[in-house]
């Protein structure tokens, strides 16, 4: 990301851990507006009615779908790498970022401070690094003092801060303007360390993408079971489950770019789950109740402008690189 937006970028990724750890804890307050409010859905039910909950489950549902197509590139990617004659997330990108150390050592990255061209790409992936809020609500009512959300909302958001920061400036101080969207594709080939490194990164993927998918395929099967006899429910979802994989998998093989997917997926889908939802459903439900001061409605509506700002100009960026490839 310091490739992309220069070192100074690193003062964007601060304020939007900021603002997706204040969209964070709105989210905590619609929840506590009504207690029949369990998921993502039902917040936007509460706010719009019908409508919101159709629009913000049909938003969660494409974000699913892709996030499971770029588990299938990153996958590809990191298989070819491994056996290039053929055609745990944290563990794994601290072992790809310390796997370069002994070839490249700290001397490759350059002294680009600011880079106003690709500002709109890295600020599009900072918010793609702290996307998610669609679970929020879940872990909410599973809690059992739910009082403590905004504790572990705080908690977790300094160690994925934390995380992502060092991983970044670990990765930029290696390779420098050579790195690549994913820390794996510039270890060597056929080194015992790349190998033990692709391996772990391989684990994230297999392990979530079945729950990733899981989902959109429910959400399909349920449509179809209105008009499909119940004899044949089960065949319905078997042909419901192989068309959505087989439609992943033409997907990932015809826009094998994951770096420019992740693009595509923070700007246009997780800017709106983690900013523009939350802030538009709190006032929504609270400026009718008189609980919104001016000060905080102020700040909202000046997180709303940077969040449609970011959706535009990243969806824009990222349709535009990816038709470019072709």
């Amino acid at each position: 990301m310091p490739l992309q937006g220069g070192w100074l970028s690193l003062a964007l990724f601060a304020m939007v851990g900021a603002i997706c750890f204040y969209t964070g804890n709105l989210i905590d307050r619609c929840m506590c507006a009504d207690r029949c409010v369990r998921s993502y859905p039902d917040i936007g039910y509460l706010a719009f009615g019908a409508y919101g909950w159709t629009t913000i489950g049909l938003v969660m549902y494409v974000e699913l779908y892709l996030v499971a197509i770029s588990f299938l590139i990153l996958e590809g990617d990191n298989l070819d790498k491994l056996l290039p004659s053929t055609v745990v997330e944290i563990l794994g990108g601290a072992d790809g970022v310390w796997a370069g150390v002994p070839d490249k050592g700290f001397h490759m990255a350059g002294n680009n401070l600011l880079n106003l061209s690709g500002l709109p790409t890295a600020l599009t992936l900072y918010f793609v690094c702290f996307a998610g809020h669609g679970v929020f609500p879940t872990v909410y009512s599973s809690m059992k003092s739910k009082k403590d959300f905004p504790k572990v909302l705080l908690i977790s958001s300094v160690l994925c801060s934390l995380n992502y920061a060092v991983t970044v400036v670990l990765r930029y101080l290696i390779y420098g303007e050579d790195v690549q969207s994913q820390v794996t594709q510039n270890l060597p080939t056929g080194k015992l360390y790349t190998r033990f490194a692709i391996l772990t990164t391989l684990i994230t993927p297999l392990a979530n993408y079945t729950l990733v998918i899981q989902p959109v395929t429910t959400a399909i099967e349920e449509k179809l079971s209105a008009t499909t006899d119940v004899e044949n429910n089960w065949l319905t979802r078997v042909l419901t489950s192989i068309a959505v994989v087989i439609s992943t998998v033409v997907l990932a093989c015809t826009v094998p770019f994951f770096g420019y997917l992740m693009l595509f997926i923070g700007s246009s889908l997780n800017v709106t789950v983690a900013v523009l939802v939350p802030c538009l459903s709190y006032l929504k439900i609270y400026m009718s109740r008189g609980g919104v001061g001016c000060f905080e409605r102020t700040m909202i509506v000046g997180i709303l402008v940077i969040g449609v700002c970011v959706n535009v100009v990243g969806t824009y960026t990222s349709l535009h690189q990816i038709i470019g490839t072709f």
